[in-house]
């Protein structure tokens, strides 16, 4: 099995910029960042992180403002604080050098099982396995096992497999592999590409006709459901500028700069008291919606104009349309009205 996959993969892997430079900071901020995120999208944001703080050490004294901008878009913000507080640890603990030691590793704040085998086996070559939803999906199709994947039970399991299967030497490329198989053939939610998989003749779910009803995933129980107000506040100046508020420290989207919004029917309930007579409506705007691990936002955003905000509360600022794009990072839950903004702070809406 093992040399099938890796001459497969030798021969159709993609060149993806962590794979071309696979030293252990770049394979860390990867694979943080392509949790829950696609190749795609990842691109781009990580290009940007690496050129603005292309080290551990300056992962570490990185100020919140600019390592919470350098992510805005990518969503789960708690990675990216975890990264600058194991990047800290690194730094006082280990000279700045991420350590060739899977036990180490996975000590680290925010890195798991499976950031901590990515890290071990690709950068360092130690022969640990990196357990991902493409790699359980692979492994429970070749065995034609049904346990569910999101299970502790699920977990230990194919965990276990992946062990047993990781090579003593090239467990880096071998890991890589497997995830690569089930990024581009093996997929999830539609029929996987038999045909042109490397362990066609030895996957038991593919003899049996299964491998469409692989893996078996229980799911979760259904999201909460909020109904939220979103105000667009524009404040007159030159130039114009949005108001915006900074969320609470701990929590969902903690310390992250939002639109005022609030779950009463009344969007100006989310404002200062001092202002919510001053505000002239102007328009309503799109619903919008947004998708979080537990919770859904259904939004509803109105445009006010202010004419002038002398004094602001605290946690409460101004952004210009530059600032927005340089300093305030808005969190991708708000993007149906970020997205709106350069035509409301540049024209009449």
């Amino acid at each position: 099995m093992t040399q099938q996959l890796l001459d497969w993969y030798s021969a159709h892997y993609r060149p993806l910029p962590w794979r071309n430079d696979p030293s252990p900071y770049h394979v860390w901020v990867s694979e943080i960042m392509l949790q829950q995120t696609r190749i795609e999208a990842v691109l781009p944001y990580y290009r940007r992180f690496i050129e603005t703080l292309p080290t551990v050490a300056d992962l570490a004294q990185a100020p919140s403002e600019v390592l919470l901008k350098l992510w805005e878009g990518l969503g789960y913000y708690s990675r990216v604080r975890n990264m600058q507080k194991a990047a800290q640890v690194v730094v006082e603990e280990y000279a700045g050098a991420l350590p060739a030691d899977y036990d180490a590793l996975l000590a680290l704040p925010g890195i798991g099982p499976y950031t901590a085998g990515a890290i071990a086996s690709i950068a360092y070559d130690i022969p640990v396995p990196a357990v991902d939803g493409n790699v359980m999906r692979v492994l429970a199709r070749l065995t034609a096992d049904d346990t569910d994947v999101l299970s502790n039970e699920g977990k230990k399991c194919f965990t276990a497999l992946a062990w047993d299967l990781v090579p003593e030497q090239g467990a880096g490329r071998f890991n890589q592999a497997l995830m690569e198989l089930g990024e581009t053939v093996c997929l999830p939610n539609g029929e996987p590409h038999c045909t042109d998989c490397p362990l066609q003749n030895i996957c038991e779910a593919h003899r049996l006709g299964c491998a469409q009803r692989l893996p078996v995933r229980i799911k979760k129980t259904a999201r909460r459901v909020e109904n939220r107000r979103i105000a667009v506040v524009r404040v007159e100046g030159d130039p114009p500028a949005v108001l915006l508020h900074k969320r609470e420290s701990s929590g969902l989207l903690a310390d992250l700069w939002e639109l005022p919004n609030t779950l009463s029917d009344n969007p100006l309930d989310s404002l200062p008291t001092e202002w919510r007579e001053r505000c002239t409506k102007m328009a309503d705007l799109p619903s919008g919606k947004h998708l979080f691990s537990h919770i859904e936002w259904r939004m509803q955003g109105t445009l006010y104009d202010l004419d002038r905000a002398e004094s602001l509360p605290e946690g409460y600022a101004l952004a210009t349309l530059e600032m927005l794009q340089t300093a305030f990072p808005l969190p991708s839950a708000f993007r149906t009205y970020a997205n709106l903004l350069p035509q409301i702070l540049s024209e009449e809406c």
